[in-house]
């Protein structure tokens, strides 16, 4: 048998098996490549090349601008299999798979690996499986002490209903002039669903079944006095949560990856200083008759009287905000009625744009972030590691030079300075994006009540029934029926066993005896998305 030293250049043709996936090295216990970047700088240039494609080591390297076609091959080879080719953004990158996190033996973190790398070192026995969602390894013959470590940067982007964090690697390279640029590499993007609405219409609940009860004299808790002291930091239910929810998902993140920087988004948001729905200090007549020209809203007639109208009706929820006023004239104010203005203008499409152009998003988000903001960078302090905060406008423009789309996950990517015109660019983004439901751990409720607020069924005191709890991550085995096979999802329990796990194609009820527990419920329900450099899609503030 033929043997082939290590450093030698081989033709491909020779070899019957696919270029390995790993540097030499990559299997030596103690290896800085291991689950890291590929081979080190001094073994660089001999050998074959592999196609690994995992992020970069230490210390400045080479970097090769291909054509689109090379990019697209390369993005193949990181695959990792023979699919079509990942797309390729403008600037030469593309996405790629989503790195898996990598612990050491005593259960600190390392660098994440590749999937394909994460595959290999659970067949060969050396790693187990520490965590399902999000997907963590745990090796069993190395320590943190016998890797190289070059750590990573968690990028955060807060939002209204939902939050951005992407784990990034930014490392020097050399152009194809010699010049030293940065490039920064997307390795693992989560985005976090908030809940603040679900408690907000709670509290808003609760806070009818208790009037409803004093209103009707029955039996009811007192109200609270309105004397007491608000504590410094206070925030609502709603927002706190917000504030805990991000700080409590970082936290997991710093426990499975080497994070040693945090960079994060600070926007104020504007809110109009207003006075009884009007312009603090401004009549509102003659903003509007300056605003329209004196005219009437639907038809431009002039010279008539002129209405304050309501876009959205009174009787429909509107509000008298200025951006919810308008100016018509007596007949298209009758006209109109309590009709909102889509069904109004419903065969006007032109006129309703226009008139629509004035309309605001609800202040609320707005004002849920400039009171969370602050809150949120102060909990991320105790973290003890270098933070860094940057703005909005410096977010939007590397978004726009990497012609990536507007998604929170995206946003946290760009988040940070880019010397663009020194050559600095995001190269990659993971394809798949881990979306994280705050869903809760229950309620303290022990009755259920009906639509008045009077107690209909009584609730078990216990949560956990024959083992499992709501929320739970478990396999169902189901040997016969119609729902014969293997099924993994979230669990909801009942007392008398029959639990039923949720699956994409529905819920179904199951024996706790064909059930198997993959992990606890941690308050979150998990799904994927994929990632596109074009998408359109629009975040909330």
């Amino acid at each position: 048998m033929t043997t082939f030293p290590a450093g030698e250049q081989t033709h491909q043709a020779v070899l019957p098996q696919q270029p390995a996936l790993e540097s030499v090295r990559a299997d030596t216990p103690g290896s800085r490549d291991e689950t890291t970047h590929g081979p080190p700088a001094a073994e660089r240039g001999t050998g074959r090349e592999h196609g690994r494609g995992e992020t970069g080591g230490p210390g400045t390297r080479v970097r090769r601008r291909h054509a689109k076609s090379a990019a697209k091959a390369t993005l193949t080879a990181e695959s990792g299999s023979g699919d079509a080719p990942m797309p390729v953004s403008p600037h030469g990158g593309g996405a790629s798979a989503s790195r898996v996190f990598v612990l050491s033996k005593e259960g600190r973190p390392l660098m994440p690996c590749h999937p394909a790398r994460a595959r290999e070192l659970l067949r060969k026995g050396r790693a187990v499986v520490a965590r399902q969602i999000p997907f963590v390894i745990r090796l069993k013959d190395r320590a943190r002490a016998e890797s190289a470590v070059d750590g990573v940067q968690l990028r955060i982007d807060p939002g209204s209903k939902g939050t951005g964090l992407a784990l990034t690697d930014e490392k020097p390279e050399t152009d194809e002039h010699g010049g030293t640029i940065t490039v920064r590499r997307g390795l693992i993007s989560v985005e976090l669903l908030h809940r603040g609405e679900q408690i907000r219409a709670c509290m808003q609940q609760r806070a009818g079944y208790r009037r409803r009860r004093r209103a009707a004299n029955c039996r009811y808790r007192a109200p609270r006095s309105r004397n007491r002291t608000v504590q410094a930091g206070w925030l609502p239910a709603s927002l706190r949560h917000r504030v805990d929810t991000t700080f409590s998902l970082a936290n997991r993140l710093g426990r499975y990856a080497p994070v040693t920087e945090i960079h994060m988004e600070r926007a104020a948001f504007g809110t109009r200083p207003t006075s009884n729905g009007t312009l603090a200090g401004t009549d509102a007549r003659a903003h509007l008759r300056i605003k329209w020209n004196n005219a009437c809203a639907y038809c431009d007639i002039t010279g008539v009287p002129l209405n304050i109208e309501h876009l959205t009706p009174r009787s429909r929820g509107g509000s008298s905000r200025i951006s919810n006023l308008v100016l018509a004239c007596v007949p298209c104010n009758k006209a109109k009625g309590t009709k909102p203005v889509e069904t109004f203008l419903a065969h006007r499409p032109d006129r309703l744009a226009r008139v629509l152009e004035q309309v605001e998003a609800p202040l609320h988000d707005a004002a849920a972030m400039n009171a969370t903001c602050r809150q949120l960078w102060d909990a991320l302090g105790a973290f003890g590691i270098p933070m860094q905060a940057w703005s909005a406008r410096l977010t939007k423009t590397n978004r726009d030079a990497m012609q990536l789309g507007k998604t929170h996950t995206l946003d946290a990517l760009s988040i940070g300075p880019l010397d663009h015109e020194n050559g600095d660019a995001i190269v990659r983004f993971p394809g798949q994006v881990l979306v994280a439901r705050a869903t809760g751990r229950g309620s303290y409720a022990r009755t259920t009540p009906d639509r008045y607020g009077f107690p209909r069924l009584r609730r078990a005191r216990t949560k956990q029934h024959f083992g499992y709890v709501t929320g739970d991550l478990v396999r169902a085995c189901v040997p016969t029926g119609k729902w014969a096979g293997t099924w993994t999802g979230r669990v909801s329990v009942r007392a008398r066993g029959q639990h039923s796990p949720a699956t994409p194609m529905g819920r179904f009820n199951v024996s706790h005896r064909n059930l198997e527990l993959l992990q606890r419920g941690d308050g979150y329900g998990y799904s994927t998305r994929p990632e596109s450099p074009a998408s359109a899609s629009r975040k909330s503030s």
